[in-house]
This record gives structure tokens, C-alpha cells and sequence, in this order.
């Protein structure tokens, strides 16, 4: 650890609610809206089954029209807030705040560059969405911390004990310039890790943020990590995700353990407009109680629950629709923020 008691926590720990921003005429969205809009309202039915829920909307008029959707859909309206304010797009894993916290009261919003995944995107609005969140008295308790360099929240995973897991992938693609060790004392020093492990290989056509690991492989308790696997041999993304599954293989625990693995299935690909789709199992949600589990209407989404339950023990399992994110190259996890307990106002 560094010179603080703060730490990463890891997603399966006690919290306060999670995050979300509704999507708008004005964002990526508008052309398929109503479409996307049935995904939003399934998961905030799902996140109010368990715990509070925070939406951020443009405008007044937009918080209205969310609220319309979800009452329809019998959302509990008592656990959830809207917060006005502006937003490029709603992917708020990479704009949202990355929590560390020290104990019950003492936490910090890390709040790293947000470059638009790279420069694909505008992302002024969504790069100042922590501080208007702050202004907003959302949280309690919490320092801001601005960190000027690049990160998503998508891009790292933390086991709650000192060791982020990370893809040089995508991390290179932010910090040409920098090398892997470099870029190790950054992660370690501004999130307050022991260790960070790095992954070499694994990607997803269709995805435009250069490999989240949130889209790849994920920490479970008790030492274990979920991954996406790709049994078919005639797929373009075989051959890299052998690679990558034998990578985790390699890992081990700070204790020198190797990690027990869970791998998912592959869904079959889903192609829109001569563009193929990231379908990842990978980008699940851990809420408290629960794990939101996206579906694609695919023959795997089934097995897919299945498995990522064996990995989550004693949470109860609940499927998302999500065909639709897939169109604008995320998931579940990647619209989503979690957010400690203690933390919110």
C-alpha cells in the first residue's frame, strides 16, 4: 500500500447506489432511443430491487419522461434521484467517479482525465461530470481528487486488497509515450494499490474503448476471476482469447496462488448493419444481494448467468436486456458506476 489507509474497493463490497445517465435525443443514442430507453428501464426495475439508484438527466423535462418510463414499469421511485446536469453520452463507467475509501466516512472521488476513449469522442461535458456531480451535494463525506491522466473506470479492476488488473492495450493506446513500469507506478500510487497485473492479450470487435478489462475478465470473491472465452475455433477472436485465458492462467494471488477461473460462454456473433457487436458476458453488474447479468437473446445467455452465479455465491442473479447497448459498442457494466457504501448524501 502507499502512505494511505484509502484503497480500490472491489465491486462486491456493501454499497450506496449506482450510477446511471439517462440517454437523450442528444447523445449517441437518438437515432434508436425508444429502443435503448426499454434497456435503461430494466435496469433501474433491477438496481431498485436492492438498492438506490442516482440518474443523471439534461434537463427537467428529461427527468420527467425517465420517471414516466420507469412508474410504467413499476420501478420503486422512492430509491431513485435524478441530478441535472450536462452529459456528452451516458457511459458513466469511464466518466464516473472511481472510489477509494478509507473506512466508513472517509472516501475520495478520483476523478482521472477523460479523453473520450482516446480522442474517438467529445468529452468536455462527461470530463467535468464528477465535479458537477460534487456541486450537486450528491456525496457525503468525500474528498475530489482531479488526477491529469487518462483513465476509465472500465479499463481497471480492483479486488478490494491492493491489486488492480488492467490491458496494456488499452492503456498504451492513451500513454504512447510511457512505459508498461511507468505506467504501473501511476495505477499504483493514485488508486492506492500493492500490485497491478497486466494483460497482453483479448479484445472484442465492435468495441471502441482499445480492451477494457471490464469487457474481458473480472475479480470475484475468494480469489477468482471471471472471464470471456471463445470455444470456436472459426472466430476471428479465438486465437487471442486462448492467449488471454492462458494469461489468467499464469496470475497468481499476492499470496502466489493461482486464481480459480470461470470461463463464459461465447455468444454467437451478432452483426448490425455489417458491423459485428461486442457481445461480452464480461460486463456484468454486482449490485448488493445481486449480480445484473446481461442478455442477448442468445442460446449462451442462460449458461452465461449460470456461471457467473457459481463465481458470486449467495447473490441472486438477475438478467438485463441488452441487446440494444451493444449497438453503441458497450454493456451493462459499461453504463453503470457503483458507488460505496457511506458515500452518497
Amino acid at each position: 500500500m502507499t502512505d494511505s489507509t484509502l484503497r480500490l474497493p472491489a465491486e462486491w463490497e456493501p454499497q450506496a447506489a449506482v450510477l446511471i445517465a439517462w440517454p437523450h435525443a442528444e447523445t449517441d443514442w437518438a437515432e434508436r432511443l425508444a429502443e435503448v430507453e426499454t434497456t435503461y428501464v430494466a435496469l433501474a426495475a433491477a438496481v431498485t430491487r436492492f438498492q438506490p439508484l442516482i440518474v443523471v438527466v439534461a434537463d427537467a423535462a428529461l427527468g420527467a419522461h425517465a420517471q414516466t418510463l420507469m412508474r410504467a414499469a413499476k420501478v420503486d421511485l422512492s430509491r431513485v434521484r435524478f441530478v441535472e446536469l450536462p452529459y456528452d453520452d451516458t457511459w458513466l463507467r469511464d466518466s464516473g467517479p472511481i472510489t477509494l475509501k478509507a473506512d466508513a466516512v472517509t472516501f475520495q472521488l478520483t476523478d482521472f482525465r477523460f479523453t473520450g476513449w482516446g480522442g474517438k469522442f467529445g468529452a468536455e461535458q462527461d470530463d467535468a461530470l464528477i465535479g458537477g456531480l460534487v456541486d450537486a451535494d450528491v456525496f457525503n463525506h468525500a474528498t475530489h481528487k482531479r488526477v491529469d491522466w487518462a483513465l476509465e473506470g472500465g479499463g481497471i479492476e480492483s479486488d478490494g486488497e491492493g491489486t488492480v488488473l488492467t490491458t496494456w492495450r488499452c492503456l498504451v493506446q492513451r500513454h504512447p509515450v510511457q512505459s508498461r513500469e511507468e505506467m504501473s507506478t501511476i495505477l499504483r500510487d493514485s488508486l492506492h494499490a500493492s500490485r497491478v497485473l497486466w494483460l497482453d492479450y483479448g479484445y472484442l470487435e465492435g468495441d471502441d474503448t482499445d480492451a477494457h478489462i471490464d469487457t474481458l475478465a473480472r475479480f470475484a470473491p475468494g480469489e477468482r476471476i471471471v472471464f470471456q472465452a471463445c470455444d470456436d475455433a472459426s472466430d476471428p477472436h479465438h486465437d487471442e482469447l486462448q492467449r488471454m485465458a492462458a494469461e489468467l492462467a499464469a496470475l497468481r494471488t499476492a499470496d502466489g496462488r493461482p486464481y480459480q477461473l470461470y470461463p463464459l460462454p461465447w455468444a454467437r456473433p451478432i452483426v448490425d448493419e455489417n458491423r459485428r457487436l461486442a457481445a461480452s458476458y464480461a460486463n456484468y453488474l454486482i449490485v448488493n444481494g445481486a449480480v445484473l447479468v446481461p442478455a442477448y437473446g442468445d442460446v449462451a445467455d442462460n449458461e452465461a448467468a449460470r456461471i457467473i452465479g457459481q463465481a458470486h455465491p449467495g447473490r441472486e442473479i438477475v438478467q438485463v436486456p441488452c441487446r440494444p447497448l451493444i449497438w453503441q459498442n458497450g454493456s451493462l457494466h459499461c453504463i453503470t458506476m457503483q458507488l460505496p457504501a457511506g458515500v452518497t448524501a
